[in-house]
């Protein structure tokens, strides 16, 4: 610190004082911005940007002026350029043309301001990659903002925004828009430039449609047009293939809406008017997991809904469903149900208040009654080998079943059942197989779902690796101690279900299939793991490594960011703590990557 500067109670800057008032941005701030490039000056309640601050690249400082004592770490000639400068919570109303005198900023931030307008000059600030200036007023844009082609993230929400213009397609760099709460009631069809937007938050606005020129964002991922006045959404939508979460709640849909878009994962349609889901809608959803019906007027499930296959949550909450198809218990990924506030018949309140895994049981046991009736209806067909093929779900759910039979092996019958026959789900769990039927081969162009759990499996047959559609493989309760290289030919698997089996080590083949979304290899004897290796599956949102022989977790495991759901309960390492293992996936992550050595 300089000797000249105020102490705790000499004041030896006396002899300089004058009687000038105290500026609004202290020097020693603007000196410190010089030599970080940073500057805040967010909640200081100004009106108004000080010059200084525009100038702060332009001006020599006040103490290089007066010739002060400047050691060779404050050299002013050697400042660096302002890059960041936050502004938020203020009461500004108006940003001078001076802001082009900050060219080398990259990062603006002005949100929780006053401002009704922005200056022209805005546009010449071409290294800008960040403008924040949600919660102000303004109801346009400068034309000239649309210039700023390294911009990435620009977030505009709660502010009077009527009209966008459509020079904003020319933001090619843009990677989230955020144009929530406005009075927004049409788009600009320039919006479909945005090659690389990847978040697009529309919602609270007064939109009743969507052009059909969104369907060029190529890689966009989210979409959020909740709390709008929509009626419909354009089916061009699903030319979007990389759009995995859609929020579409609070408007006016009467229809579930027809997206076949790849990998779409996430779907919210609470609080529309939707009075029934029709089943070619419904089968569009290949890679659904999440599924939001709830506060419609839906009053029947069509048996199609078990086509969603990768379902894991269904929200029918307060709607008019008054039964529920038993064969909703066949969706193999199914772990919530939410039913509350519809009036069903036939279930009892008390079996709904147990949970999901209780009302999938119940409805399971009413399929095994159903075959009773077989010989009565062409549903089933007995075979010579007494086993028995549900024609309806083979037919209309592409589903061929032949599990509990406690068999050796799969009766030619089934296969001949299934021939000519679109098959996309196999299950032939609860049985006694050693190995598997070569004839699983005749599927590989349609089958994408194979269940092979709870059998004597000790290693796997080539049928199943040129199954190349599978996405899902169910290998769980077998002898398995390896996989075979081989597996790395399914490109397309996204779920692998290891548990209960006789592994020493995470199968290497796994770290080469990059598709994963899920692995669960819990309660096996797996003493070893190459977090290095694991980061190449970027895709990897869900791990289960519980109740194995892991002796430590290497911290590099916490740059598997994708990792959403990671257990390690009963293991026998020592760090993490169980404390920190208890309070979940954040705090696990977290505590690796700061025990990463810098």
């Amino acid at each position: 610190m300089s000797r000249f500067k105020r102490g705790g109670r000499v004041d030896s800057l006396a002899g300089f004082k004058t009687d000038k008032a105290e500026p609004a941005v202290p020097n020693a701030l603007l000196n410190a911005a010089r030599k970080s490039g940073q500057l805040n000056l967010s909640g200081r309640g100004l009106t108004e940007v000080p010059q200084n601050v525009y100038r702060l690249n332009v001006d020599t400082p006040e103490e290089a002026n007066q010739n002060l004592s400047f050691g060779a770490a404050d050299r002013w000639w050697e400042q660096t350029d302002l890059t960041k400068l936050l502004l938020s919570s203020n009461q500004l109303t108006t940003l001078s043309d001076d802001i082009r005198l900050l060219p080398a900023l990259t990062t603006l931030d002005l949100h929780d301001n006053k401002l009704t307008s922005l200056p022209s000059a805005l546009g010449e600030l071409e290294q800008l990659q960040q403008l924040r200036l949600s919660n102000n007023q303004l109801s346009t844009l400068p034309l000239e903002m649309c210039r700023m082609r390294n911009l990435h993230s620009l977030t505009l929400q709660k502010n009077l925004l009527e009209t966008l213009p459509e020079e904003l397609g020319q933001l090619d760099n843009l990677t989230e828009l955020v144009l929530s709460s406005n009075h927004l009631k049409s788009l600009p069809s320039g919006l479909g430039r945005l090659a690389c937007l990847q978040k697009l938050d529309l919602s609270h606005n007064l939109l009743t449609s969507l052009p059909d020129s969104l369907a060029k964002l190529a890689s966009l991922k989210l979409l959020d047009c909740s709390n709008n006045q929509l009626t419909c959404v354009p089916a061009s939508l699903s030319e979007i293939t990389n759009l995995e979460q859609l929020y579409l709640r609070h408007n006016k849909l009467r229809l579930l809406p027809q997206l076949p878009a790849t990998n779409l994962k996430e779907l919210y349609l609470g609080n529309n008017q939707i009075d029934q889901l029709e089943s070619e809608q419904l089968a569009s959803l290949a890679a659904i997991s999440l599924l939001e019906l709830r506060e419609n007027k839906i009053q029947s499930l069509p048996e199609e809904i078990t086509l969603l296959s990768t379902l894991t949550r269904l929200d029918l909450t307060n709607n008019d469903v008054a039964t529920l198809p038993a064969s909703l218990s066949l969706l193999p990924n199914l772990k919530v149900l939410m039913l509350e506030g519809n009036p069903l018949r036939g279930i009892r309140r008390d079996l709904l208040s147990r949970g999901t895994t209780e009302l999938l049981k119940y409805l399971r046991g009413r399929i095994k009654e159903e075959p009773n009736k077989a010989d009565e209806t062409p549903t089933a067909m007995t075979l010579p080998s007494q086993a028995r093929v549900n024609i309806h779900n083979l037919q209309t759910l592409k589903i061929l079943d032949y599990s509990e039979k406690q068999s050796e092996n799969i009766p030619d019958e089934v296969f001949d059942a299934a021939a000519g026959q679109i098959v996309t789900t196999m299950n032939f769990s609860k049985n006694q197989l050693t190995t598997l039927p070569p004839r699983l081969a005749e599927f590989q162009g349609s089958m994408t779902e194979l269940n092979l759990g709870f059998n004597k499996l000790s290693c796997l047959s080539p049928a199943v690796f040129t199954l190349v559609q599978l996405t899902h493989l169910d290998l769980r309760n077998n002898q398995l101690s390896d996989l075979p290289s081989d597996l790395g030919t399914l490109k397309k698997l996204r779920s692998v279900i290891l548990n209960y089996n006789k592994f020493k080590c995470f199968p290497d083949v796994l770290y080469e299939i990059v598709s994963l979304e899920t692995v669960l290899l819990g309660n096996n004897q797996v003493g070893g793991l190459d977090a290095e290796r694991l980061k190449a599956l970027v895709a990897l949102s869900t791990l289960d490594l519980s109740n194995n022989d892991l002796l430590n977790i290497a911290p590099e495991l916490g740059l598997c960011t994708s990792l959403r759901c990671l257990s390690l309960d009963g293991n026998p390492f020592r760090t993490p703590r169980a404390a920190i293992v208890a309070k979940g996936t954040d705090a696990v992550m977290e505590y690796l990557r700061s025990r990463i050595p810098t």
